[in-house]
């Protein structure tokens, strides 16, 4: 079955070589005997972001950062 799911030719995403089916690339990296379900704990993603703006460009060029 892991053949069908990642035919042999294509490129392995983990090694470089070509994937021989061994389905490393769908295991949780935070739990190994789990299979990845794009959970995204393992990407620390935050609910929110920050940005600093230093200055802000208008159409009138008399603009100061």
């Amino acid at each position: 079955m892991a053949e069908e799911k990642r035919p042999h030719g294509q490129m392995c995403v983990l090694y470089d070589r070509e994937c021989i089916g061994c389905m490393e690339c769908e295991t949780c990296d935070l739990d190994p005997n789990k299979i990845c379900d794009n959970c995204g704990k393992c990407l620390d993603i935050r609910d929110y972001a920050a940005i600093k703006i230093d200055g802000i460009v208008g159409l009138d060029g008399n603009n100061k950062k």
